[in-house]
């Protein structure tokens, strides 16, 4: 756990050589996100230069590289803000010197979690959207409870593409380039000093990686890197973008993330008590499990029993399209040079991987994973039961109600997501401990003694903060872009700070059916434009290059935001990222979501939105088939046959529809003499009291600790 610290330590005091003396604090604060969600962390740095720190994309480290001399000698002469680094950072050294929980995993023997991406802060761009935003929470979450626990995942040097629409509405895709050198991550040495690495044979050349430490709190997450002087341009393409479209290079991506990253904790001295896989994307990690097995003698049946005895598998999405599969040959090629002793077991091997997804056999990655994991689970009770139905034919035989898949409800890391504001009112009656207690229902019961008025006065001003954003974000957007007029004006920039605000911000996908409020588009504009009671609606989200589709739908929806029938009431903010998502979560006050069932596996954009106060409108999918209770929010219950999709989506829309002519706007606008709705501010302290414990990743991560991590520890106790 401790491998690479040191590393960290030394680029800490490297960026404080150059900093006047009273600012040493800062350096040390930049090398550990745990800043982010400590209070205050964000002001200081924010402090120092409020315009640079947006310029630098919210980095630290970038920003005490690049910010000017005056700037320092200023933010040095400044006795508050170096109490409240001060401050900061004590309570990151407490935090930090805990001592580890007990429970099934160690310091010696930790969780090892694989994904592709993680979204731990905007300022370390290796993420596209929800599975990043998932594993980032449950880092910071394993780190907040003491869990023993790594993080493995890849260094993208270009990350996922960024956003910008044109004039037509259409999405324009762009990449930037990241360099690892400027953010809060250190490049792993070995005792020599030279960068540690490892070799990974992929198709027909051997991959060399380095390794950076990026510090989650208590959670090290190590990230592979090809950009390494062995490796000629294609290889180092390998962890240039994340999910490329090329399948050569990306099987090579999967290859190095579970090869790869099972040889860096090796080559750490880490030994893992469990290995778990976020998705499939990192499943050859059991393929050098086994291999180790078969090096220290056993057969290949013992070999992989022993790997699939300390394997769990989080599986997250029912949409068969997003189960990566390959051609057998092209797995064969790829792995030609890292079969080892598992040659002899090649058939055997594809086996375990073999699943006919409708287009003929192929190779499988969340096949292989649910064969070679003894554990496996959904993000929510109704994807649970899904993924039953979708891979039932894994377990041959095997009764449904006895397959061996549970479901673990997703949650949001709250002290990420909640807004000071909210935060501070939780604080005032909750109890200064709440943070910790979060998932303590009679704690957070005490939600409902915050007065109306005191929580519509932080609802009115987060829904301030966003409006205020999305005019600064146009207005650089106009002074740096010279973009048009009209762009600015779909932004959102013509939104009025009292009107009922109903935000939808996902990935542009057909199954999210973005564009259903606009199935009838008279009634919706009378919606929209009723005068004393007018709703406005601001999308974002992005549609992944290859989804034309879904480019298609975002089109279409920015042309609506310029069509004068819905009168500058409907708005498009692009770019979504983690940043704006803080924003649309914390200042919408609805948050609207509506699926085709049973596709969304979990979705937590809609638990962050919750327990700030912004109730879910949403389909009876994912979480919220577990979340509703009749009082915090709306569930969109249209009845009509599923397998009928019009019929289904006329149904769902016209649901929608009477929700909100008939219970939403009207509820919204119910005032007292002095303005506070009082009927909207019970649906909001329920969505507030009803999240907050059950879908909070506080709880997410008490749940896997128990129910995957503890039988995975006992059953390789007993292997070895």
């Amino acid at each position: 756990m401790d491998a690479g610290s040191h590393d960290l330590d030394r680029a800490a005091a490297g960026l404080a050589s150059r900093l006047p003396e009273q600012l040493t604090t800062f350096a040390e604060l930049a090398y550990n996100y745990r800043w982010a969600w400590t209070p205050g962390g964000d002001e200081a740095f924010a402090a120092i230069d409020p315009h640079r720190w947006e310029l630098c994309g919210r980095n630290p480290v970038r920003l005490l590289q690049e910010v000017s001399a005056d700037a320092l000698a200023a933010a040095a002469a400044d006795e508050r803000l170096i109490a409240s680094a001060g401050e900061v950072l004590g309570a990151v050294r407490d935090d930090l010197d805990r001592s580890p929980a007990p429970g099934p995993t160690t310091p010696e023997r930790p969780a090892a979690f694989f994904c592709a991406e993680f979204a731990v802060h905007v300022s370390l761009p290796i993420y596209s959207g929800g599975l990043g935003a998932l594993a980032g929470d449950l880092l910071k979450a394993a780190s907040d409870r003491a869990v023993p626990l790594v993080g493995i995942g890849l260094m993208y040097r270009r990350g996922y593409f960024r956003q910008q629409i044109e004039l037509s509405g259409w999405q324009r895709e762009y990449w930037t380039e990241t360099d690892p050198e400027r953010l809060p991550a250190a490049l792993v040495t070995a005792d020599g000093g030279e960068p540690l690495t490892i070799r990974v044979p992929i198709y027909d050349s051997v991959v060399t990686a380095q390794v950076w430490r990026v510090d989650v709190g208590r959670v090290p997450l190590f990230l592979l890197d090809a950009e390494r002087p062995e490796n000629d341009r294609l290889t180092r393409w390998i962890t240039s973008q994340l999910y490329v479209g090329d399948p050569y290079t990306r099987l090579a991506q999967y290859l190095l993330l579970g090869l790869g990253g099972m040889r860096v904790l090796d080559a750490l001295g880490i030994e893992p008590g469990v290995v778990h896989l976020n998705e499939g994307h990192a499943c050859f990690a059991a393929l050098e499990l086994a291999a180790r097995e078969q090096a220290d003698g056993a057969s290949f049946e013992d070999a992989l029993a022993a790997a699939r005895d300390r394997t769990v598998f989080t599986t997250h999405t029912p949409v068969p399209a997003g189960h990566d599969a390959f051609p057998f040959h092209l797995v064969e090629t790829h792995l030609a040079g890292a079969w080892g002793d598992l040659g002899v077991h090649r058939e055997r091997f594809f086996a375990l991987g073999h699943h006919d997804n409708g287009g003929g056999p192929m190779f499988n990655m969340t096949a292989l994973a649910l064969r070679t994991s003894a554990a496996v689970n959904g993000v929510s009770r109704l994807h649970g039961e899904v993924t039953k139905e979708m891979w039932q034919s894994i377990w041959p035989g095997t009764p449904f109600q006895s397959l061996p898949v549970r479901a673990i409800t997703n949650g949001v890391h709250v002290p990420t997501w909640v807004s000071a504001e909210i935060a501070s009112l939780l604080e005032r009656y909750l109890g200064a401990d709440w943070v910790d207690h979060h998932d303590d229902q009679s704690v957070v019961d005490r939600v409902l003694d915050i007065p109306d008025e005191e929580l519509w006065a932080a609802r009115q001003s987060l829904r301030a903060f966003l409006f205020n954003f999305i005019r600064e974000r146009a207005r650089n957007r106009w002074s740096q872009e010279h973009v048009s007029a009209a762009r600015i004006v779909a932004a959102a920039t013509m939104f009025d700070h009292n009107t009922l605000t109903i935000g939808f911000a996902r990935r542009f996908t057909g199954y999210k059916r973005a564009e259903l409020i606009f199935t009838d588009a008279e009634r919706l504009a009378r919606i929209l434009t009723t005068p004393g009671r007018a709703v406005q609606i601001v999308f974002a989200g992005k549609a992944h290059p290859a989804d034309d589709v879904g480019k298609h739908a975002l089109q279409r929806i920015y042309r609506r935001a310029l069509d004068p029938m819905f009168g500058g009431r409907i708005g498009f903010v692009d770019d979504y990222d983690l940043h704006v998502a803080h924003y649309l979560v914390q200042g919408c006050d609805v948050w609207l979501n509506n699926p085709r069932k049973p596709l969304e596996a979990s979705g937590t954009s809609g638990m962050k939105a919750a327990i700030n106060g912004t109730p879910h409108l949403s389909i009876g999918d994912g979480w919220w088939a577990e979340g509703f209770t009749g009082d915090n929010g709306w569930l969109i219950d249209g009845h009509a046959d599923p397998n009928d999709h019009g019929a289904q989506d006329w149904a769902d829309v016209q649901a929608l529809y009477r929700l909100l002519e008939d219970h939403l706007v009207p509820t919204f606008y119910d005032r007292d003499e002095f303005g506070v709705p009082h009927r909207w501010m019970t649906i909001v302290k329920n969505s507030i009291r009803t999240v907050l414990p059950r879908f909070s990743a506080r709880r997410m991560v008490k749940d896997y600790v128990r129910e995957m991590y503890l039988p995975a520890a006992r059953r390789e106790t007993v292997t070895r």
